[in-house]
């Protein structure tokens, strides 16, 4: 039909041009030229030939799997059940109307709650807090559940990596966290939960949405956004790292996956400084030659981050981190570009690098320093580097572009990119430092990962594929981090 329906058009295009000739055959030819372009049909939508799809094309020409792969994986140590609503049909089910809008560091009543919600929905404004009664949170969380259109989902960093790296049915996955009845409902077949690490009742987030320009009473949300709160001391004590950590002598993984280090933010500067202690024990006592990647998140502490960067960074072999918690950590540990509040729109590649750089030269492995680090994957929302210490890790092309290429799928809920609904929105052409001389480097779609190398150190970029209308976007930085994990290669080493 469409075939027919540009002929068609090609036609009366074709007939239009010929009648003014006929009656203006001294018409310039600009204007002919003028008149024909103003005439011209709508460009093609994307498709194989535009950027996107010929972007994508040259990812599954490179995603190519490891000569060595994994087979057992172990990921440790938060999770919960997301429950995704509507936070204005939460609160009127629970006999609130909208009063004035107040913030709070701590929720400790269903009006406190109110209050925050109305505060945060009035600014279009993210926010997460912890309710610290036990059993009205409980009673919230049971009402909330059993709402009409309540979603729930896996949550937490390590139950959604534990879940995305068993969709690869030849992987044996052991997931440790505080999992309740309903989280083990949710999970994969696939993701084999030790008899400890099970509870009665399970940890919940609850995920209140509202839309933009969406009203309640004189409220009216500017920007669609969402609030989180839980009651959640599990994952804030970070209860399972001994459960997990026991199960690994048994499960013989062959790379472990740590997160959860962020959720002790609420907890005392003691406990804090001693769990840290434990984690980097407990790390150490990990054999030799397997391979420990830590996924950060969102954090406001900049003690707890400076610690973790001073004490936990040396151990681990591997990191995951976004924009924001790459600028945070560089802040609170006095790093590049540390006098940056925040980006200003997409974060430049050259200081992103400049910080990666630093990490690796500070903290990474090196001839004069005892530390395992060799590895870091960054994302942000339209590009990702992988930096990686030299002679330690292979398939790095296939690494970044398969991590790349999950952000578009699963924002866009596709098994393949439909070059369609994404759009190309990295920079065209950068450069590759601030701190000294960088190369300048240009993006073709055609070859879609740049490579350059610095003091040992080798990075690799590709643009993302940014979904225009994307489903759902928690678990996303989970999803990369793990999917760049299952085409990474370690290199054995005595």
């Amino acid at each position: 039909m469409a075939l027919w329906r540009g002929s068609a058009y090609a036609g009366f295009l074709a007939l239009a041009v010929g009648c003014v000739l006929l009656l203006e055959p001294q018409l310039p030819s600009l204007a002919l030229r003028s008149l024909w372009s103003s005439l011209q049909l709508a460009p093609a939508p994307p498709g194989p030939g535009s950027p996107e799809g010929r972007l994508a094309a040259a990812w599954d020409a490179l995603i190519v799997l490891p000569a060595r792969r994994w087979r057992r994986v172990a990921v440790g140590v938060n999770a919960c059940v997301d429950v995704v609503l509507s936070g204005v049909k939460l609160l009127q089910t629970l006999g609130r109307s909208p009063g004035n809008g107040k913030d709070h560091t701590i929720l400790h009543s269903r009006n406190d709650l109110e209050e925050a919600f109305v505060h945060f929905m009035g600014k279009g404004a993210a926010a997460e807090r912890f309710f610290s009664d036990k059993e009205a949170f409980h009673d919230i969380a049971q009402i909330a559940s059993e709402l009409p259109g309540a979603q729930h989902y896996v949550g937490g960093n390590a139950a959604l990596i534990g879940q995305k790296f068993a969709a690869n049915s030849d992987l044996k996955i052991l997931l440790c966290g505080p999992v309740g009845p309903k989280l083990h409902e949710l999970l994969d077949d696939n993701v084999f939960v030790p008899p400890e690490s099970l509870q009665e009742a399970d940890e919940f987030h609850l995920i209140l949405e509202y839309q933009a320009g969406e009203e309640w009473g004189r409220l009216k949300a500017p920007h669609a956004n969402r609030f989180i709160f839980s009651h959640d001391f599990s994952n804030g004590a970070m209860n399972m790292l001994e459960v997990f950590m026991s199960s690994l002598e048994e499960f013989q993984p062959d790379l472990v996956v740590l997160s959860g280090l962020h959720m002790m933010e609420g907890q005392s500067k003691e406990l804090q400084r001693k769990r840290l202690l434990e984690v980097v024990t407990s790390i150490s006592d990990i054999p030799t030659g397997i391979p420990v990647h830590l996924e950060l998140a969102s954090m406001t502490n900049k003690e707890l981050m400076r610690s973790i960067v001073h004490q936990v960074f040396r151990a681990v072999t591997s990191l995951g981190l976004n924009e924001q918690e790459l600028l945070f950590l560089s802040q609170a540990a006095s790093g590049p570009h540390s006098s940056l509040s925040s980006w200003n729109g997409v974060p430049d590649v050259g200081m992103v690098s400049d910080i990666l750089f630093w990490i690796l030269k500070e903290h990474g492995r090196s001839k004069s320093r005892a530390s395992d680090l060799t590895r870091i994957h960054f994302h942000t929302l339209v590009y990702h580097i992988l930096a990686t210490v030299d002679g330690h890790w292979a398939n790095q092309l296939a690494a970044v572009a398969a991590g790349a290429r999950v952000a578009g799928t699963q924002a866009c809920a596709t098994e393949a990119i439909d070059a369609n609904r994404v759009s190309l929105r990295a920079p065209h052409e950068f450069m590759t430092s601030h701190s000294e001389v960088g190369s300048r480097i240009v993006i073709n779609p055609n070859e879609p990962v740049a490579e350059w190398h610095r003091e040992g150190i080798s990075f690799h970029f590709t643009p993302v594929l940014v979904c225009k209308d994307p489903i759902r976007t928690v678990g996303l930085g989970d999803a990369i981090s793990a999917e760049g994990l299952f085409y990474s290669e370690v290199r054995p080493h005595s």
